[in-house]
């Protein structure tokens, strides 16, 4: 082995080990990438059942609230229906509610009757007829008082009948912001119910019956008191976590709660914790999901503090998924990358190949632009001896055949109009003759004008103007010249080529299009000529223009191709077909003057005097 081949096995063997370690490290990003990716897609998953969840909790807590809020509305409608409720109806009220069976979160419903200094006297004075050590709590004088009057059921509360809800500041707030909008509100002061949960408070204004409460004032005029509620915070929660992960599940209820400290600063509040089923559990962010959600009536509300460990919204599948996907993309990913250096190896003769055939393929490319090239101009010399030969064919049929028919036609009238009264048999077959006569002159007329019109040596519009008129005589098919009144005078080619393209479309609209109008467009500007062919008749159907042995459409394009103009034909099913050309003017147009164009023009003077 020579030096140089040694030196090359060693490069290779090197560019080898780079090659795999490469391939290694691509693999372990590959595979680490999915491993996350996956991973976050399966948190985003749990975070969404998350969200409905806390969702669900809130639906939960806010329909139950709201339910006691329709309850304290239902309590203060029943002093609407009589001036005086007596403390026997409101308990025969309190007990068909049955708390214990449809509310059982609420403890007691109450009453509390509002009175100014000025009223205490009177009050307490009936109050005591059924209460006889009855007395406002706390005791001292103030300006006005918001006393529980009624509170059910009786056996446990009877001995909180009396006390002054307006002597502590918070409540007071809370009663003035009710009585003002006539919403439920509640002052987030714990209160002390008969179970050992933590308790919560709701109260609503009453209004005297038959009053307008349409703003602050008239509402504060009509407020004579407020029906309340205490419910337990623990009985409120009760069964919302029942579907959840129980050691998994954290669900707190906190509200603002006032800080009611003897000669304190009145309205400080600080956050108080009503309810926690799970006080101890973890709230690192990494392994807990949590949502702070608000709860409650209009006024003061709550808010709810809910919170689920990651690892129990999470399958087993969701636990091996990630590893599973580190694993694919790994094996993947070095598959594909042994793949590609296979094939890189065989690369210098791929593109070699490649640019052969691409050399080879250019080559095609040309020789078929030649070919075609060549096509194109064979059929417009084609086209040019065509038109040349029917020029000729149409000028000695008219100079000649036209001369001796006209000749031929004179000499029968004569002898017609001499025989008239002598021989009558005779007279009778030179009339016949003379029609024979005449049918071949129309004949030979439209042999002409098939051949080549010599209407065309008077102009492009005039020529176009006969071609309609010929048109809507055979067809009846009412079909309109639209032109800006210039009498176009262009090279004999371009006007031939126009004319027949014209003469096509109409062919097509007759045979195939069943249309009932047809509008023909004629127009000059200062680059092109244009002619369009409309009609309203049934459209192209698809390929429609490509059907074999149809060449109509592609004859036009051709025709105009060789001109150097362009082709568009629009069609729409059921909405008629569109043919517009343009031919540039600069090498076509020889002159043009503003002149009507003359209607139905022939230029045989011997054929048209007959």
């Amino acid at each position: 082995m020579t030096m140089k081949s040694a030196d090359n096995w060693i490069s290779r063997i090197g560019a080898i080990k780079l090659g795999s370690w490469l391939g290694a490290i691509l693999s372990l990003g590959v595979g680490v990438a999915l491993h996350v990716t996956t991973s976050q897609a399966i948190e985003n998953d749990a975070r969404e059942r998350f969200g409905h969840m806390a969702r669900g909790v809130q639906s939960i807590l806010d329909s139950r609230i709201k339910t006691y809020a329709d309850l304290l509305r239902g309590t203060s409608s029943l002093f609407l229906t009589t001036e005086h409720v007596t403390r026997e109806q409101f308990r025969q009220y309190v007990n068909g509610l049955d708390l214990a069976r449809h509310f059982p979160g609420i403890e007691t419903v109450n009453f509390a009757r509002h009175l100014r200094e000025s009223e205490r006297a009177a009050f307490e004075a009936e109050m005591r007829q059924d209460l006889p050590g009855f007395r406002i709590m706390p005791p001292g004088h103030r300006a006005e008082y918001t006393v529980l009057t009624f509170i059910e059921p009786g056996q446990y509360w009877n001995g909180r009948i009396g006390m002054d809800l307006h002597a502590r500041p918070a409540v007071a707030l809370a009663l003035a912001y009710s009585r003002d909008t006539g919403d439920p509100s509640t002052s987030g002061t714990a209160v002390r119910i008969q179970s050992t949960a933590s308790g919560l408070g709701m109260r609503m204004p009453v209004y005297r019956a038959n009053t307008p409460l349409t703003d602050v004032a008239q509402r504060r005029a009509a407020y004579i008191g407020s029906v309340g509620i205490g419910f337990s915070v623990q009985r409120l929660a009760q069964g919302v976590l029942d579907n959840m992960p129980k050691d998994a599940t954290r669900l707190m209820i906190s509200g603002m709660s006032p800080v009611e400290e003897p000669g304190g600063p009145p309205g400080v509040y600080r956050r108080r914790v009503f309810f926690d089923n799970h006080p101890g559990m973890e709230t690192d962010e990494r392994r807990v999901f949590h949502a702070l959600l608000p709860v409650g009536v209009s006024g003061r509300g709550w808010d709810i503090d809910f919170s689920v460990k990651k690892r129990s919204l999470y399958s087993e599948i969701d636990s091996l998924l990630p590893w599973v996907a580190m694993l694919a993309g790994v094996t993947g990913t070095a598959l594909l990358y042994a793949l590609f250096q296979t094939l890189s190896s065989s690369r210098r003769r791929a593109i070699e190949l490649a640019e052969e055939m691409t050399g080879e393929l250019r080559g095609s490319e040309a020789k078929l632009q030649k070919t075609n090239d060549n096509l194109r101009r064979l059929a417009a010399h084609a086209e040019t001896i065509k038109e040349s030969e029917r020029k000729r064919i149409a000028r000695e049929i008219h100079d000649d055949l036209g001369q001796n028919l006209l000749a031929l036609r004179i000499e029968v009238d004569l002898l017609a109009s001499r025989t008239n009264e002598r021989h009558p048999l005779l007279h009778a077959r030179a009339q016949w003759m003379l029609e024979q006569i005449d049918a071949t002159i129309k004949s030979v007329r439209q042999i002409i004008n098939d051949l080549r019109p010599n209407v065309l040596d008077l102009g492009l519009t005039a020529a176009v103007d006969w071609q309609i008129t010929e048109f809507q005589r055979r067809t009846g098919i009412p079909c309109e010249l639209v032109s800006d009144n210039h009498d176009l005078h262009v090279s004999d080619r371009c006007a031939t080529t126009l004319f027949r393209i014209l003469q096509e479309s109409l062919t097509n609209v007759s045979r195939h299009a069943r249309a009932t109008a047809v509008r023909v467009e004629l127009a000059l500007d200062p680059d092109a000529i244009s002619m369009s062919v409309s009609d309203n008749g049934i459209g192209l159907k698809t390929g429609g223009g490509q059907k074999p042995g149809s060449f109509g459409l592609v004859g036009i394009e051709e025709r105009v191709r060789i001109l150097g103009g362009k082709c568009v034909i629009t069609s729409r099913p059921g909405a008629g077909t569109t043919v517009h050309v343009s031919i540039p003017a600069a090498d076509n147009l020889i002159s043009v003057a503003y002149a009507p164009a003359p209607s139905s023009l022939a230029p045989n003077p011997a054929l048209n005097s007959l």
